[in-house]
């Protein structure tokens, strides 16, 4: 199987073609660029400007801006020389989608134009319609003639292009012969840049964004063979999952998708589509990117991981690597949680309110939530309570030969004091490996044969090398290779200071297994000096502080679980997919996405997309179960799946609405 990346066992950029956008160099290893999309009307040239500076001085590279018609495609000159002549020279770009008139004004303005081939010129009705390859060429020349004009004005102009698929926004053609896939997304854009090559135009960027990142890193690997295979070579790729959300699941999901590719070397420019003020966008950029910066990869050690010839899974498909159960791990089981409890001094039910369980001493019985963690880790602490009847404590093995219950806790061993151990348990034990940075040859895997018919063994993979998730992931191809079917627990520690950082690292390295079928749990901790720090009150780069009222233990599991639903592995909560709003939405977006929040934040599993306007609307609401879609001024149409339901409703009561719907198609319950 070819592969979509330099390596799969070091961190090594993807080489790619340099592009210039106005005087920013962007691909062939220059840095990673940051980007944003402003909120604003268009038309307001001087709300826009002032929102440009904000995210400019916030540090974006790359301010991207709505031109939905020709006025407001013509009002982007304005725009620009208010900018200039208040002495900021960031490059601009259009962002167009059904009009290509605009696109070809834009282009003679701005720095760079963004086009979405689905709906450039294809239909997009959702219409089933089967092409026969006579007529389904006949279209291919209808998109030539569309949008040959587009290429040559950016070439005759020097303007660069990017074309953004995406992946609720594919054409009736494309779906047609395609479906709504990964491989349908690069084909999409595949045919707009074979046309621009034609024209010997290179001056191009791509991406492929999608609100589930299991699809928009399929698409990404899919798109970076399929240049290679055809061309020889890479266009630079701007990375984004879009219709992210807000907050906390906002930035996991974003880290899990993005951060997966950049794991990998790719990427060349990112956006991160927040629904929050767009200036709020540009710390959690940042936070992905410095990861990769020299500086800081020479701070740690890199640890020497052995290549692999032959992947032993389908990076372009999602396919859970096959495990036996051992308890409630592994196998067809959801991946369990566990919680790191072992820095607090003395554990008492209290504390285990923060990771979903609630004692009421009156009745003398545990309420459990649905975000409540599997296991605990105690380290050297036998607890005094007794336990919730579901929950497990994992402690050193010296602990557990004191332990009179050997049913509620289980022993965690290093790999070469669990093949000495005279005492283990006979239901459980979990062993630790430190991928490629032990005793273990690179090349010698014997040390497995002792686990790999133990069926009371989980594995602990976690890797203090700088390349910590290629390390584990390679360590996960060697355990396929020789038939180990033991589930695995992905522990990843962090070294960051804030919460932001602390967020983008989990989802980063625990995402980028999780998306590949890798790991049938995850524990989450941090190192000493960051837990000192999170202690004190650490606020993250967008001043916001994550620990008010709540302790570093319930930040720490509520983020485990929300990397578990970012990658579709665990559901325990309601998915949220809100636009990050542009000049086109009809509605206060942050104020209607908390309002909605607030009323269905108890349906667990439903998927609720809530759109600014019709061009962000059906489309790429795709993967949602209910849509709330702006359709005009004051009103909002409402969808199940991709059919309309109640059209046109006022604003004013579109959320009560939305319950009936919820409650009409048998999605609501009563909140608790």
């Amino acid at each position: 199987m070819q592969l979509y990346c330099q390596s799969l066992t070091q961190l090594s950029r993807l080489k790619t073609r340099e592009v210039n956008i106005g005087d920013l160099l962007l691909g062939n290893g220059h840095p990673i660029r940051v980007q944003t999309m402003t909120t604003t009307d268009t038309m307001d040239t001087m709300a826009t400007v002032a929102q440009a500076i904000r995210c400019i001085e916030a540090g974006a590279e790359l301010v991207r801006i709505t031109a939905p018609s020709k006025k407001e495609a013509e009002n982007l000159l304005n725009i620009k020389n208010e900018l200039r002549k208040r002495g900021y020279t960031t490059p601009l770009v259009a962002d167009i989608h059904f009009t290509p008139n605009a696109a070809e004004i834009a282009a003679k303005i701005v720095e760079k134009v963004r086009v979405n081939p689905g709906n450039y010129v294809d239909k997009k009705k959702f219409e089933q319609i089967d092409y026969t390859d006579a007529e389904y060429l006949e279209e291919i020349e209808r998109i030539r003639e569309r949008f040959t004009p587009l290429v040559l004005i950016c070439k005759e102009y020097g303007t660069a292009m990017r074309i953004g698929t995406n992946h609720g926004s594919l054409s009736d053609r494309i779906m047609s012969r395609y479906g709504d896939t990964p491989i349908g997304m690069v084909e999409s854009a595949m045919e707009f840049l074979r046309i621009a090559r034609s024209e010997d135009y290179h001056n191009i960027v791509l991406s492929m964004k999608a609100s589930n990142p299991q699809v928009m890193v399929q698409a990404y690997r899919l798109l970076v063979q399929q240049m290679e295979a055809e061309f020889g070579e890479c266009y630079p790729l701007h990375l984004g999952v879009t219709e992210a959300g807000d907050g906390e699941d906002g930035r996991v999901k974003s880290a899990a998708g993005i951060g997966t590719l950049l794991e990998d070397g790719i990427g060349d420019t990112v956006r991160v589509s927040l629904t929050e003020d767009p200036e709020l966008e540009i710390p959690v950029c940042k936070d992905l990117i410095k990861r990769y910066a020299p500086s800081e990869r020479s701070a740690v050690t890199h640890g020497i991981v052995p290549t692999i010839d032959k992947i032993p899974y389908n990076p372009f498909s999602y396919n859970r690597r096959q495990t036996f159960s051992v308890s409630n791990i592994g196998g067809n089981q959801v991946p369990v949680v566990v919680a790191d409890l072992s820095k607090i001094p003395q554990i008492t039910p209290q504390h285990l309110e923060a990771i979903g369980y609630k004692y009421d001493p009156a009745t003398d019985k545990w309420a459990i939530g649905d975000a409540a963690a599997d296991y605990i880790f105690t380290g050297h602490q036998i607890l005094d309570f007794a336990l919730p009847g579901t929950l497990k404590v994992i402690v050193y093995p010296a602990t557990y030969e004191l332990c009179e219950d050997q049913y509620s806790y289980c022993p965690i061993f290093d790999r070469s004091g669990y093949a000495a151990a005279s005492n283990k348990s006979s239901v459980l034990n979990f062993v630790m490996i430190d991928c490629y940075n032990d005793d273990t040859a690179i090349n010698d895997y014997s040390f497995l044969e002792q686990f790999s018919n133990d069926t009371t063994v989980v594995l602990c993979l976690s890797s203090t090398n700088a390349n910590a998730m290629q390390s584990i992931r390679r360590m996960m191809m060697a355990l396929m290779q020789h038939a180990v079917k033991n589930p695995v627990i992905i522990m990843t520690d962090s070294y960051w200071q804030t919460p932001d950082e602390h967020l983008i690292h989990f989802a980063t390295e625990c995402g980028a297994l999780l998306l590949d079928g890798m790991g049938d749990g995850i524990c989450l901790g941090m190192q000493a000096n960051s837990y000192q720090n999170m202690n004190s009150g650490v606020v993250d780069t967008s001043g916001r502080n994550y620990l008010n009222n709540t302790s570093i233990e319930q930040f720490i599991n509520s983020s485990a679980f929300s990397i578990l639903q970012a990658t579709r592995t665990r559901i325990s909560k309601t998915e949220y997919i809100s636009c990050p709003s542009c000049g086109r939405t009809l509605f206060d977006l942050q104020e209607t996405t908390a309002k909605i929040r607030q009323v269905t934040n108890h349906l667990k599993g439903v998927k609720i997309a809530i759109m600014g306007c019709i061009v962000n609307g059906p489309g790429e609401m795709a993967d949602a179960d209910f849509g709330y879609v702006g359709s005009g001024v004051g009103k909002i149409t409402l969808y199940k799946g991709k059919d309309i339901m109640k059209r046109n409703i006022d604003s004013d009561i579109a959320v009560s609405e939305l319950i009936n719907l919820l409650k009409e198609h048998g999605a609501w319950i009563e909140p608790a």
